[in-house]
């Protein structure tokens, strides 16, 4: 049983790796996962008697190519193409010269390709998680709660779309790499949002997502590490998780930043993410994942919340604006200025917003706060139940319907 056990962590550690290699020779990401889906039973096969190899991860890759190279052998010998007997040819030249090249290379050929821009968003994330992290389709659709035969639908849409527009597994160009990484970039933060504050059911924090976030933002500032933004959504990352354990309480209910137990917070994980954020910032400009890890930052090195520096956060918040001037940013800027400031000082600010964040619970939620916090109850109520009628999670939910009985108490 232990065994078995060793072996399913080296598969989700090492998988994206070994795929990475795989898809780099035989050039097709389905006969990629099902040899190393080969490759794998053989382990829990072998594994257990013979014990686990001192190199796991060049095993499963010697393994499985051996396995596609035979499944290839059987479809040339059918086609017999020319161009498919000399590719198979030179497959088996490079192996048997053991002519492997830098790993790091292939895999970020599989990230790119995984979060290629002609794909759409939901297809990307999906793709990462499946090649990347080695998530098994039922997990996937179990994440993001969908049937498990859309999401199958999904994937094979995806791998057809790559296929059928020819989607190079290659690196980009220099001149187009920073544009890709963006996109990359916000796949992970897409799931790691999923998991620290998930959309749909009954828990604030979907800590299986969050892990594999976290591990595919490491495997990203391993990759990419000249680039500020990697290390910067790495850091944010740490940050926010550290705090996970905190945000609710042992019935399960929401507990605000202001509120936690900081006790709780995992201060090695804070001191990670700190030196993580500052590599970010010391490799160039700051980018919005570097900033904002420098937001969280100021609140981790906080020992209450009374003593927070709310003049920095908001100092730092006018940069990320400047940087990403989006809705959301200004909103969370808002309820920093009305912590510097006072609360009428931000809610002027929240309101003007409205227009664009009328059906967002958390501007709705912001601006009950605000209006409860400055006494006017009647108007907090008629805010929180904006907030209720917006999507929002169970946790959330009854948080604010918590807070929506109270000012009508106050009245």
């Amino acid at each position: 049983m232990q065994t078995r056990l060793e072996i399913q962590r080296v598969y989700r550690e090492h998988h994206g790796w070994v795929l990475a290699r795989l898809v780099r020779s035989v050039r097709d990401l389905d006969l990629a996962e099902d040899a190393l889906q080969d490759a794998l039973l053989t382990a829990l096969d072998q594994w257990p008697v013979r014990g686990v190899p001192d190199d796991p991860r060049r095993w499963l890759v010697v393994a499985a190519r051996n396995r596609a190279i035979d499944e290839l052998r059987r479809r040339t010998m059918r086609s017999k193409k020319n161009d498919e007997l000399e590719w198979l040819a030179s497959l088996e030249r490079e192996v048997a010269a053991g002519e492997d090249g830098p790993i790091r290379d292939d895999m970020l050929r599989l990230v790119f390709t995984c979060c290629h821009p002609a794909l759409a968003e939901e297809a990307r994330v999906a793709l990462t998680l499946r090649a990347i992290a080695g998530l098994e389709t039922e997990e996937i659709a179990r994440a993001f709660l969908v049937p498990n035969a859309t999401m199958a639908q999904r994937l094979v849409r995806a791998k057809k779309k790559i296929r059928g527009a020819k989607i190079p597994f290659v690196v980009p160009d220099e001149d187009a790499i920073d544009e890709r990484v963006a996109g990359v970039l916000a796949v992970v933060y897409l799931v790691f949002n999923e998991g620290y504050s998930a959309t749909h059911g009954a828990q604030v924090v979907r800590r299986d997502l969050c892990k594999v976030a976290l591990r595919l933002g490491a495997a990203l500032a391993q990759l990419l590490d000249d680039h500020p933004e990697a290390f910067g959504l790495l850091g944010l990352m740490l940050l926010h998780d550290a705090r996970s354990a905190a945000r609710a309480s042992e019935s399960g209910e929401l507990v605000l930043l202001e509120a936690q137990d900081r006790g709780r917070w995992n201060q090695a994980q804070i001191a990670e993410g700190i030196r993580v954020t500052k590599q970010a910032l010391r490799l160039g400009r700051a980018g919005p994942y570097a900033l904002q890890a420098a937001i969280a930052a100021v609140h981790a090195e906080a020992p209450t919340a009374d003593v927070t520096d709310w003049a920095q956060i908001v100092a730092l918040y006018d940069h990320l604006l400047a940087r990403a001037p989006t809705p959301v940013v200004a909103l969370n800027r808002a309820v920093a200025v009305a912590m510097r400031d006072g609360p009428e000082a931000g809610l002027a600010e929240v309101d003007a917003l409205a227009d664009a964040l009328d059906g967002y619970h958390l501007f709705h939620a912001a601006r009950a706060d605000l209006l409860r916090r400055l006494g006017r109850y009647e108007a907090a109520a008629k805010a929180y139940t904006a907030a209720l009628a917006a999507p929002c999670n169970e946790v959330e939910r009854r948080f604010l319907e918590g807070r929506l009985a109270e000012v009508r108490g106050a009245r």
